[in-house]
């Protein structure tokens, strides 16, 4: 009889109409603080995405494909080491979004910025070091390009903490103006290195100088300056997941450029980095979306439902993919020589752009399916991530007869890719939505 009590005493308690209305409540602030936030960014990046199009248009026009290909290939290199920059990232915004009091907020803002720094140096350092074998292997036609970059990376790292703490505390506004201001000096910086003749170091230069001034401006809130608390420690677990989950990202999204500049001609290598460059607009957009999800989904509690979360950006991402897949497939000139000039002939790539695009959208909504997990626990599909982005290094090496084989070979593991995150996602929430349906 005692053992029959202690079965029923652990049964979850039934959800009365008022509670269920109190959960539909939640649900509906959460999803308009997404969106709010998702807008807010959105807009950011369209300003951002415009000031980086002006950034590659200028490039390639003034450079013409060869020598876009040899800044392309270094803000690649840039990318791959973001996937450190945006680990302190979202680590630092997931830990100051759970935080209860500014001090603890600001304790793990100062303590996560010291190893950013450490890591940051280090990692600047190494690639001066071997600054001439990348530059060998890249095609590059000096190593003064990498070592400039170096520079520049010695500040990536730090930022991304930096930017993880206006995450957290949800300071859209802040945050969205420190990408439009990174974006805006690399635009105007590169055109009148390149102008003055400095060729792909001048477009090489304007980064590493926009990550500097990005570091610097604009100023950290008030809430973020003090210092009474001390350091908190970080989850080892967190801090792997966050690395595993970003190294997985940063080399599914910048890798094939790499690869292609090593496999084939420098301006057929240009012309498919200018291909990536619209596609991947469809991801910068995402991103928004999901930057606005992280800490809000991070911060709320544990039995908020899902579909407070998960509704707005998959529904945001999902149009944003659709709509331009479409508009690529009907108008890749427009799209591409139309934006780089003469030497980029869209016609050439007919269905190239759009299939580019279709990849990008399939990871996008994965990303979502992804960062939501982490933002609630210990999530093990980022390293089905991680598993897929060595699939396409493969991939690549073994398939790269033409740049549409490339292009497929994406299209088709981020197809499975979604698949496989989408299925445990799913299959953890059937039960769920059963019982509540009993």
């Amino acid at each position: 009889m005692s053992k029959q009590l202690g079965a029923t005493a652990a049964l979850p308690p039934r959800l009365t109409w008022r509670d269920a209305m109190a959960t539909f409540r939640v649900g509906r602030q959460q999803q308009g603080r997404i969106l709010n936030g998702s807008l807010i960014m959105l807009t950011g990046t369209g300003m951002v995405s415009l000031l980086n199009f002006g950034y590659n248009v200028a490039v390639a026009r003034m450079l013409g494909p060869t020598g876009f290909g040899h800044a392309a290939a270094a803000l690649t290199l840039l990318m791959l080491v973001s996937a450190i920059t945006l680990s302190f990232q979202l680590i630092c915004a997931k830990l100051v979004a759970r935080a209860e009091f500014a001090e603890v907020r600001c304790a793990v803002y100062h303590g996560l910025m010291r190893r950013a720094w450490k890591v940051g140096l280090a990692l600047g350092s190494a690639l001066a070091l071997c600054s001439g074998i990348v530059a060998d292997y890249l095609n590059l036609p000096t190593r003064w390009i990498v070592l400039l970059l170096s520079f520049g990376i010695a500040f990536y790292v730090p930022l991304g903490a930096r930017r993880g703490a206006l995450q957290g505390i949800c300071a859209f506004p802040r945050l969205t103006w420190n990408f439009i201001i990174e974006a805006g000096v690399k635009f105007v910086l590169a055109l009148l290195l390149v102008e003055m003749g400095f060729g792909a170091l001048g477009a090489v230069g304007a980064i590493t100088a926009s990550v500097v001034l990005a570091y610097f401006v604009p100023a950290l809130p008030p809430e973020l300056r003090l210092r009474r608390a001390s350091a908190q420690p970080v989850s080892f677990r967190e801090s792997m997941q966050a690395l595993v989950f970003f190294v997985g990202q940063v080399v599914i999204n910048n890798i094939d450029i790499l690869l292609v500049k090593h496999f084939f001609p420098s301006d057929v290598a240009g012309l498919y980095a200018a291909v990536a460059l619209v596609g991947r607009v469809v991801y910068f957009a995402s991103w928004s979306v999901v930057s606005a999800m992280f800490p809000i989904s991070a911060g709320a509690k544990r039995e908020e439902s899902a579909i407070g979360f998960l509704a707005v950006p998959l529904l945001l991402v999902l149009g944003i993919s659709v709509v331009f897949v479409a508009a690529l497939g009907f108008f890749p000139d427009l799209a591409l020589r139309a934006v780089f000039g003469a030497g980029f002939n869209g016609h050439a790539l007919d269905g190239l752009l759009s299939l580019y695009a279709a990849a990008t959208g399939l990871y996008a909504l994965s990303v979502v399916l992804i960062t939501y997990e982490m933002s609630r626990r210990i999530a093990n599909t980022a390293w089905i991530q991680m598993a897929f982005s060595g699939a396409i290094v493969l991939g690549i090496y073994f398939f790269h007869d033409d740049l549409t084989q490339v292009v497929l070979v994406q299209l088709v593991l981020m197809t499975i890719m979604l698949l496989a995150v989408s299925l445990p996602f799913v299959r953890r929430r059937t039960p769920a939505v059963l019982e509540e349906a009993a």
